[in-house]
C-alpha cells in the first residue's frame, strides 16, 4: 500500500519561501511520476509541478522562476521548494503518485493514483 505524507505547510508573509516535502512508502517513487497540486478555496485542483520517472519537469507559468521540484532518492522523498510567495498562492498543497511511467508530467488528478493528505500554505500580503 502506497503512503505518501507531507508536511512543510504554514503561514509565511509574501515574499518569504517555504519548502513541502513528501515522503512517499510502499513504492519507490523514483519509478514513477510524481506531482504537486495545490487547491484553493472554490477553486479547482491544479496542477503546478511535476516530474516523470524520466526526470521530464513541469511547471505552471504562475510558479515557474519561483517553485523548485526535487528528490531525495534514499528518502523517498519529493521536495517543493517556494520562494517569493504570493498571497495567490495560498492553498491546500497534495503530492501525488503517477503510476503510470508516462514520459510527461499529467496535469489532470484523475490520472494520479495516490494521493498524500494535503499541507495548507498561507501567504499573507
Amino acid at each position: 500500500q502506497v503512503q505518501l505524507v507531507e508536511s512543510g505547510g504554514g503561514l509565511v508573509q509574501a515574499g518569504g519561501s517555504l519548502r513541502l516535502s513528501c515522503a512517499a512508502s510502499g513504492r519507490t517513487f523514483s519509478r514513477y511520476g510524481m506531482g504537486w497540486f495545490r487547491q484553493a478555496p472554490g477553486k479547482e485542483r491544479e496542477c503546478i509541478v511535476g516530474i516523470t520517472w524520466s526526470l521530464n519537469t513541469y511547471y505552471a507559468d504562475s510558479v515557474k522562476g519561483r517553485f523548485t521540484i526535487s528528490r531525495d532518492i534514499p528518502k523517498n522523498t519529493v521536495y517543493l521548494q517556494m520562494n517569493s510567495l504570493k498571497p495567490e498562492d495560498t492553498a491546500v498543497y497534495y503530492c501525488a503518485m503517477d503510476l503510470r511511467r508516462s514520459t510527461a508530467v499529467e496535469l489532470t488528478p484523475s490520472e494520479y493514483e495516490y494521493w498524500g493528505q494535503g499541507t495548507q500554505v498561507t501567504v499573507s500580503s
